[in-house]
């Protein structure tokens, strides 16, 4: 199907451009006809009166018999000046005049050509006429010839036929020839496109090297909109995956809670006399808990995911930071606050990210927290320190992975969701800011930075 589209599109072109070619010709062979016929009828005009003289030079001499030999020409007359037929050839013997449309008035010599000769009805006739002028009054001299047709010749009809044909060959196989080269590359493109059609090799158009032209730009625009697309698909297949493994690990970690409410309601009514429901009610909740933070940090992610709009106002750190490490905590909290250090941002956002970060040093840390907030350049940077073990250079991005929980944090708190780390640093990302974990003499540094507001 392609090869032939292909073979049409040349086979169209080549007709379009002979068809233009053949009119020009015509054109052209018309305005050259015209002028030969022109040159041609001149030069017999002249042939003709040159005959004509003999004739002429008779009258002049009075040796003008009453009929005269053609010389090769179709007939002659010769009219005295009373109009009367005095000489003539001698198929015109007896033969009035022939034609007064010539000579014109004060014109010695003329040149017409006539197709209603009565005596020449075989086609059209060039007359010459010439004035003799005599003691008793002008004398008209007619010399008849056949007239040159408006093809000249069949010499010159065949030889314009045969350039006109041989021109229309050349112009065919051209533009043919050329049409197939300039799609070349269309049918490389359209192959390369029928195989990532197909799914087979890389999404990519060729090129060609050789010319720069249209088709070139075709596929290098091709191949930026393969790029992209490609891009895209690469994405949106890393977005799948990335929402496969997420409903994977919700499914577990929902699951862990679920089951171990179902297994202690059945070990409570394998024995219900014997059950102590109070204790079995205090390790229901502690589930139902765990169960209400996975589902509550899920809903938060799917909001930060969807971009949902927020309230931005100015909301000074220190402040915040003063009043999340004000509750009670297992270990010491220890602040460092530079005075004036705000942003602009949603307040509770922030401070579910610092809750976050503080409840993680928390679970991590030996005895100590610091908690640092100062104004950078044009950013403010809050920094939450603990004296734990700390992580290693190679982990400290996947401890940011949704459900990603270490070995270590699992020993130390198998209740948490895997999902406050990942929360926090989408809520940095959503007010324009970055959360890592950088380098320290001992434990875990998470470093937040935030646009600084300018007052």
């Amino acid at each position: 199907m392609i090869r032939r589209l292909g073979r049409s599109l040349r086979m169209r072109l080549a007709l379009l451009a002979s068809l233009a070619m053949l009119l020009l010709n015509v054109v052209v062979s018309g305005f050259v006809l015209y002028a030969i016929r022109n040159e041609a009828a001149d030069i017999r005009a002249y042939d003709v009166a040159s005959r004509a003289l003999r004739v002429l030079l008779m009258v002049k001499r009075n040796e003008l018999p009453p009929t005269v030999s053609p010389d090769g020409l179709d007939g002659i007359q010769v009219i005295d000046s009373a109009g009367r037929v005095v000489s003539s050839t001698p198929n015109l013997a007896g033969l009035p005049r022939l034609t007064t449309a010539i000579p014109h008035r004060n014109t010695a010599n003329d040149v017409a050509e006539f197709c209603d000769l009565r005596a020449f009805s075989a086609g059209c006739e060039l007359v010459v006429s010439m004035h003799a002028y005599q003691p008793d009054g002008a004398w008209v001299i007619y010399a008849f010839a056949p007239a040159v047709p408006w093809y000249v010749s069949l010499k010159v009809i065949l030889f314009q036929i045969c350039v006109a044909a041989l021109l229309l060959i050349l112009t065919w196989f051209g533009v043919s020839r050329v049409v197939a080269r300039t799609l070349v590359p269309v049918h490389d493109i359209t192959k390369r496109l029928a195989e990532i059609t197909a799914g087979g090799g890389g999404m990519r158009l060729p090129v060609s090297e050789n010319v720069d032209d249209e088709i070139r730009t075709l596929a290098e625009t091709g191949n930026q909109m393969l790029e992209r697309l490609e891009s895209a698909m690469r994405k949106q297949a890393e977005a799948v995956e990335q929402q496969r493994r997420f409903a994977g690990d919700a499914s577990h970690d929902l699951r862990s809670p679920i089951t171990a409410m179902r297994t202690q309601v059945e070990e409570a009514l394998l024995a219900p006399e014997d059950a102590d429901w109070r204790a079995t009610g205090e390790a229901l909740l502690s589930s139902l808990d765990r169960l209400q933070a996975i589902v509550v940090d899920l809903l938060t992610l799917t909001k930060l995911d969807a971009g949902a709009p927020s309230s931005r106002e100015p909301v000074d750190l220190c402040e915040l930071v003063s009043a999340e490490t004000g509750r009670p905590r297992s270990k010491s909290v220890i602040t460092t606050l530079q005075p004036g250090v705000a942003v602009t941002g949603d307040r509770l956002q922030l401070a579910r990210l610092l809750t976050n970060l503080l409840d993680n040093a928390e679970r991590h840390a030996e005895s100590q927290i610091l908690v640092t907030v100062r104004r950078q350049d044009h950013q403010a940077v809050l920094e939450v320190l603990d004296d734990g073990a700390g992580i290693e250079p190679g982990q400290r991005e996947t401890v940011f992975q949704r459900f990603t929980r270490l070995d270590a944090a699992r020993n130390r708190d198998a209740g948490g969701t895997g999902l406050g780390l990942p929360i926090a640093r989408e809520i940095a990302h959503a007010h324009g800011g970055t959360l890592t974990i950088e380098d320290s003499e001992r434990g875990a540094r998470f470093v937040l930075r935030l646009p600084a507001r300018a007052d």
